[in-house]
């Protein structure tokens, strides 16, 4: 569509600019307080993950060489967290899982495929090759390898690969501070009763979390109405912020005031996108703030946040990977009309298929709730049920991964 960015060249012109900008600060943390944050140096393994050679079932470790012997004694009993003698030669040790391996085992056989006899030695009953069950030393990790990298967004998995290192503080970045606002006179707060022609403000509620979500500190400039004095006035309470996300008012309607003022103190970068839902999307800056506006219609204020503000987000964070999942998913449906725009569907992922929700408004959240994700739609394009397309899943952009 003729002056209509593509989705894919807003995306990388924000991240370039992400990148050139990214946040400054670095904080300690206990591990315990670091789960969503992003590390600021990398790490490098201490010791070995598994520092000694340990079974990975419960069995017996024996020597291959002494199998053709017949039935083996068993010389010793290794439960984790003991301390192992040397096999003696032509016996077997009982051993349970995380144990460490005697030296000079070189295979564990499970317990299932043993036969004890009454004299309570252990016949292997399967073939066995040497090293089956057992976890090598370092097989996770060595010492002195990375162990994350700087940039990494730390999540409960990454906090325990952290503790099984014996780390219990970390370096992250500082927490971005965004200030958040909405605009528009038919907007009232939630709680607040509503007037004539009024709906209650949701967008504030939805980016809120989302951006707590992604570790930001929230400065909340309000409901604002279409008065240019008030919003200038809110707007001069995020000279130290990090970033501005407002949504609403970004476009060059009679009310937008938004949008007025940042064509007439600030500089417009992005504006205008070819994208269903989403097209107003703004980005520029605000008395050298950068600024995100994103369209008023909750739906499609959902839909931006996560396909730009949020990938905009991580890499000023020095997040490496910022873009979301894509996974292929077959349609359960067809969609016979090519768009103009590139779109995304709001869609349930049903005996293996996507299947299209009945309300895809850009006003409405309800069928957002409802939905597993979207059905990305390449501007130009259809297609029948059962052709492939990219599927973006709300559980991966909800939370810090």
């Amino acid at each position: 569509m003729s002056g209509l960015m593509a989705v894919d060249d807003a995306l990388a012109q924000l991240l370039a600019l992400a990148r050139a900008t990214p946040f400054t600060g670095v904080e300690q943390l206990p591990l315990a307080q670091a789960d969503g944050r992003v590390l600021a140096e990398a790490l490098q393994a201490a010791i070995d993950l598994p520092p000694w050679a340990n079974s990975a079932m419960d069995g017996y470790a024996m020597r291959l060489d002494d199998l053709a012997a017949g039935p083996l004694p068993v010389t010793q009993t290794v439960f984790a967290g003991q301390a192992p003698a040397p096999l003696r030669p032509g016996s077997c040790a009982r051993v349970f899982t995380g144990a460490p391996l005697p030296a000079g085992a070189d295979c564990v056989q499970l317990q299932e495929n043993c036969e004890v006899d009454e004299q309570g030695r252990v016949r292997s009953l399967t073939p066995l090759r040497r090293g089956d069950n057992i976890r090598p030393q370092g097989n996770e990790i060595r010492a002195g390898a990375t162990l994350l990298a700087a940039g990494t967004l730390l999540d409960p998995v990454a906090l325990g690969v952290l503790a099984s290192q014996g780390i219990t503080q970390v370096a992250v970045r500082r927490r971005p501070r965004v200030a958040l606002l909405s605009s528009g006179d038919e907007l009232a707060a939630a709680g607040a009763p509503l007037a004539p022609g009024q709906i209650h403000d949701s967008n504030r509620a939805v980016l809120t979390a989302l951006l707590t979500r992604l570790g930001c500190e929230v400065l909340d400039l309000g409901c604002l109405p279409d008065d240019p004095p008030r919003i200038r006035a809110a707007l001069a309470q995020a000279v130290d912020a990090d970033l501005i996300v407002s949504s609403a008012g970004v476009s060059v309607g009679d009310a937008d005031c938004i949008g007025a003022l940042l064509r007439e103190s600030g500089e417009v970068r992005l504006w205008k996108l070819a994208i269903k839902p989403g097209k107003p999307f703004t980005f520029g800056q605000i008395d050298h703030v950068p600024f995100l506006g994103l369209p008023g219609n909750p739906g499609s204020a959902l839909v931006t946040f996560l396909l730009l503000a949020r990938p905009y987000l991580l890499a000023r964070m020095g997040v490496a990977l910022v873009a979301p999942m894509r996974l292929p998913v077959v349609a359960g449906f067809a969609w016979p009309k090519a768009g103009k725009r590139q779109e995304y569907l709001r869609v349930r992922l049903e005996g293996g298929r996507a299947r299209l929700l009945e309300n895809q408004s850009s006003a409405t959240l309800l069928s957002a709730v409802i939905a597993d994700g979207l059905l990305e739609v390449p501007a130009g394009e259809t297609f029948e049920p059962g052709d492939v397309l990219d599927f973006i899943a709300f559980a991966g952009l909800f939370g810090t991964r």
